[in-house]
């Protein structure tokens, strides 16, 4: 047997090492560990190359928000008063990070040039460098240069009267050395050139120049091969493009401000300008340059990253959205409707009948939007609640809210602002929202709003002919957005019944009017009781077991962190507790060590669809409770957030979450991986008999519909 392909294999995917309490994995480095996972799938010969590209392009966006914030979060704890105070642990945590992050990054470069690129290539698909160019390439690029590019570039020339620029954050920048005198006569020797936003970072030569295939060119190949016609008179010693990711977690003193969204428009112009915590150049880049960069930025030199090809490899997916060979993706899928709404021409109506239970992306989030714009045309309702984490620029919902208002129905909307990276998306909507006369809010002060509510409110005659006013609700454990709920699995109920659907509205009355919410019988609301009704469940379960019977728990969740739920986890082990937990992300809990969590196990399914879903299953002497829900098991979503935990009584539906959600996921061999009690992720694999079993493939059959592979 060959031990170093083995030692290699597990070097390669491990990543959650133990912390300085051996109980608990490092939560950065189970976080870079989902990457190494992710990063994987774009080594996996049986993904289309084009998704394999996808792949590291997602791997590239991780790490960038890695970056951002939580790399810039432990920065920022390691200063006081603006003088280094780095705590030992603090220092190792960023210094074990920074070694796992080099070692990612070095791997990708290496799939991207060794494996995907050359494989585009050899089936008609480039991407050229200078170099990779022909005569006719170079001179539709050189034209292309002349006419595109070089009337947008401003190259400045450092010295006392043109400093060194701003830099924007994850923006491409280029360094240039230079010998010689300047037009002034003077011995200028560094220059900066910002690339144009503007401008596509990945350009299609014309079919004519690639009869054979398709070629791209990089904007930043296009103006290295061109920097001299920059700097007439001048020689170019060296040049190199440049990259530095900035410190992106927004700060507001919400008990400070009068106005929240004036506020954070005011900080978002600021976001471009964070300190500096990241500088990536290019792998030919001399020394001194690179040194001269991590000087203006004050960036260690540990976080230094040389790569070889672009510093923004997400800037890759552009090419892939140009090529035009299917056979390169997966299979086309269309999700599908349940049944009961496949001839609904009154959703109202169907949900006095039945509730209604969605599986995105297996199937369609259309009856959502549905449900909204329903309540907008009809003349029976008379209020809609909903809240807002992420919907995205377009919005057919976002707009469908507005027509309501517009229509004179009284419509309330909680829109969290400070939703990271969707600040500005969420700003411009609360303004539309206003201008048609809905009620914008923010909802609480110091905690973000991250539950998925709808409620519609009609008044309906019974039958006496009196008014009365129903509630019919939708409750989710994913945002609003039109994009994500194609591309992550999550759950959706759309109900009337209306105990569950008032306290639904009873959390609208708390985030809008701040008063304690009413004690709630079916809803786990956080930051009051969600934590407490988990570990309660936990414990109940831990009970049961010490009384001889089975007890059992199964989870799915994109993160497990919280020390408290984990404590309890570890407890309920130790009383006997069957515990299976599906976790995407990050997870501190050890499973797997004797005495302390031997019955519980690991895993975490990486596919086509980001596991978005959050479940919680409680066997409860076979009373099987099952809660879905907006909240990951993470001290955040437990205590700093707004979120909600939803019971699922019917038992056909509770019956399909338990045999979509969890069970298939716990039948995966294919994408499934499974943490070890030292703290390694390993690739689960089919045992000689068994077939391959990918849960995702399995949804999309049986409730969507999926083209066949050719």
């Amino acid at each position: 047997m060959n031990k170093k392909t083995k030692s290699d294999d597990e070097a390669k995917y491990s990543g959650a090492r133990l912390d300085a309490n051996p109980s608990y994995l490092n939560r950065e480095l189970s976080q870079l560990a989902f990457n190494r996972r992710v990063m994987a799938q774009a080594e996996d010969r049986h993904v289309p190359l084009l998704e394999r590209l996808r792949y590291l392009c997602i791997v590239s966006n991780n790490l960038d928000e890695f970056f951002e914030v939580r790399i810039a979060s432990l920065l920022a704890n390691s200063r006081i008063d603006g003088e280094s105070a780095d705590p030992p642990a603090l220092t190792a945590a960023l210094e074990r990070t920074s070694v796992e992050c080099h070692q990612i990054v070095d791997r990708q470069y290496e799939i991207l040039n060794q494996a995907i690129l050359p494989q585009l290539s050899a089936i008609g698909i480039h991407l050229l460098r200078h170099d990779d160019r022909t005569e006719e390439q170079r001179a539709w690029v050189k034209a292309f240069f002349e006419q595109e590019i070089r009337p947008l570039l401003t190259p400045i020339g450092l010295d006392p009267a043109h400093p060194f620029p701003q830099v924007l954050n994850k923006s491409l920048n280029f360094i240039v050395e230079m010998a010689g005198k300047d037009a002034f006569g003077r011995s200028t020797t560094i220059a900066i050139i910002k690339a144009p936003r503007v401008l596509p970072r990945v350009i299609k030569l014309p079919d004519v120049l690639s009869p054979k295939g398709s070629s791209f060119c990089l904007l930043s190949s296009i103006i290295h091969a061109h920097i001299g016609e920059l700097f007439a008179g001048r020689q170019i010693l060296s040049y190199s493009q440049f990259r530095v990711t900035r410190n992106s977690d927004l700060w507001v003193d919400e008990e400070e401000v009068k106005n929240l969204r004036q506020a954070l428009q005011s900080e978002l112009q600021s976001r471009q300008f964070g300190v500096a915590v990241r500088l990536e150049v290019a792998r030919s880049c001399p020394e001194h340059l690179s040194q001269f960069l991590l000087s203006q930025f004050a960036i260690a030199p540990n976080r230094l990253y040389a790569v070889d090809g672009p510093v923004n490899m997400v800037r890759l997916s552009e090419m892939i959205d140009q090529v035009g060979d299917a056979s390169l993706r997966f299979p086309p899928f269309s999700p599908g409707l349940p049944a009961q709404l496949s001839a609904v021409d009154d959703i109202f109506e169907q949900l006095k009948k039945k509730d209604v239970l969605l599986h995105h992306p297996f199937q369609s989030f259309q009856p959502v939007i549905d449900f909204v714009r329903s309540a907008a045309f009809d003349s029976n309702v008379v209020a809609i609640k909903q809240t807002i984490y992420r919907t995205g620029m377009n919005s057919d919902l976002m707009e469908a809210l507005i027509l309501a208002a517009q229509r004179g129905k009284e419509v309330t909307v909680v829109v969290e602002l400070m939703a990271r990276f969707d600040e500005e998306a969420n700003i411009n909507w609360a303004d539309k929202l206003e201008r048609a006369g809905a009620q914008v809010v923010y909802g609480v002060v110091g905690l973000k709003t991250h539950a998925k509510l709808s409620l519609v409110i009609r008044r309906e005659r019974d039958k006496n002919g009196d008014g009365e006013l129903r509630y019919y609700a939708h409750l989710g454990t994913g945002n609003y957005h039109p994009t994500t709920t194609k591309l992550y699995t999550d759950f959706g109920l759309l109900t009337s019944n209306q105990k569950l659907a008032t306290e639904v509205n009873e959390v609208f009355m708390h985030l809008t009017s701040l008063t304690k919410p009413k004690k709630m019988d079916l809803l786990w609301l956080a930051p009051f009781s969600l934590q407490k009704e988990i570990i309660r469940a936990i414990h109940n379960e831990a009970e049961i077991a010490r009384k001889g019977r089975p007890a059992r728990i199964v989870a799915k969740m994109n993160a497990l962190l919280d020390e408290s739920v984990i404590r309890a986890l570890y407890a309920a082990s130790a009383d006997g507790v069957k515990i299976e937990l599906i976790v995407r992300g990050a997870c501190a809990l050890r499973p797997g060590v004797p005495g302390l969590s031997e019955n519980i196990h690991v895993r975490s399914i990486i596919g086509r669809f980001l596991e978005h879903s959050r479940i919680y299953y409680f066997r409860n002497n076979l009373q099987h409770d099952v809660y879905l829900s907006s909240a990951d098991w993470m001290n955040r979503n437990l205590f700093r957030r707004i979120e909600v935990a939803f019971p699922v009584h019917d038992k056909t539906l509770k019956k399909r979450v338990i045999n979509e959600g969890l069970t298939p996921y716990l039948k995966d061999n294919a994408n499934a991986w499974i943490l070890g009690s030292d703290g390694n992720w390993h690739k689960s694999k089919p045992h000689r008999r068994q077939k391959p079993y990918s849960a995702q493939r399995h949804l999309m059959l049986s409730l969507g519909a999926l083209s066949p592979i050719k």
